[in-house]
């Protein structure tokens, strides 16, 4: 048997940019205890498996893989899949917008997809729920530690880190600038002890310290608890970073924005654009967005 499968890069409008996804467009005759090995087999950050919808009304359902496991919510497979189906015309573009719902594990995440000429040219997916803070997480110093950086380099007050989840829990470590972000090392010896029992042990730094002009955040994931040792572009924290962010915001009422630069020191500069919605000071939405570039076309045979 032959199943076709499309590669693509996430947040990105180049080629070799970005997030790489496997998008299985059509999954139906994929036996599912095949899909982990098939995302171990391309051993990107995640593979999708397409598959039809419970609920008829709904676009379709999708089942995301890690190399280390399933996921039940994530925002660059989510983005990249919902352009790649919009590109083979498994998904109808009814003009400038389109707006599909797709399944996960979380519920369903709706998607807006932006069309040039007949083309995907962005999406953008609102969180099927809304942000939710965790436990108080390991102090700053044991986190930097784990980190291999100097007492003070983790912020602590106001912006210090805190564990958010809109599906997927991530520990957001704020930190003094981006040269730090850059200097982020995780000691696998000291992040088990440290977050071993904790909520996540998907850790997101950042720093309100973009490089390019109209970047607001610089941010680095490391995930190896999933086989992701570094991801180049994670959507399902940026909506997570939405909240943390949108929570200190002074501003009780409109849309708040930032771009997040993630993925630079990898070599895969990638671009996420996220929105809060806040009203009467607090949050009602959390979204993310961005572009997908298509890489290849092919069949694997199993």
């Amino acid at each position: 048997m032959n199943v076709r499968y499309l590669t693509a890069d996430v947040f990105t409008d180049k080629q070799f940019g970005g997030n790489q996804l496997a998008v299985f467009p059509d999954a139906r005759e994929i036996a599912p205890e095949l899909m982990q090995h098939i995302a171990r087999e391309f051993n990107y950050s995640e593979t999708t498996f397409v598959l039809p919808p419970a609920d008829p009304s709904h676009t379709a359902k999708l089942r995301i893989f890690t190399p280390g496991g399933e996921l039940q919510f994530a925002g660059h497979p989510t983005i990249g899949t919902a352009h790649v189906l919009a590109s083979v015309g498994a998904v109808k573009l009814t003009g400038a917008e389109t707006k599909i719902v797709l399944e996960e594990g979380v519920g369903p995440v709706h998607v807006t997809i932006r069309a040039t000429n007949g083309r995907p040219d962005f999406a953008q997916l609102s969180a099927a729920k809304l942000p939710e803070v965790g436990p108080p997480p390991p102090s700053a110093d044991t986190l930097a530690a784990m980190l291999s950086l100097s007492k003070g380099d983790v912020l602590d007050g106001e912006m210090s880190p805190e564990a958010v989840s809109c599906g997927t829990p991530f520990l957001f470590v704020p930190l003094r600038d981006r040269a730090t972000v850059g200097r982020a090392r995780l000691k696998l010896d000291l992040w088990e002890s440290a977050l071993g029992r904790y909520l996540t042990n998907k850790v997101f730094v950042f720093a309100m310290d973009g490089e390019l002009p109209g970047s607001d955040v610089r941010a680095r994931m490391f995930a190896p608890g999933i086989g992701v040792a570094e991801d180049p572009a994670t959507g399902s924290a940026a909506v997570g970073l939405g909240g943390y962010l949108a929570s200190r915001d002074p501003r009780f009422d409109g849309t708040l924005r930032w771009i997040v630069e993630q993925g630079f020191e990898m070599g895969r500069p990638s671009i996420l654009e996220v929105e809060a919605d806040k009203k009467g000071g607090k949050i009602t939405a959390s979204r993310v967005g961005g572009r997908t570039v298509l890489v290849c076309d092919g069949t694997m045979s199993l």
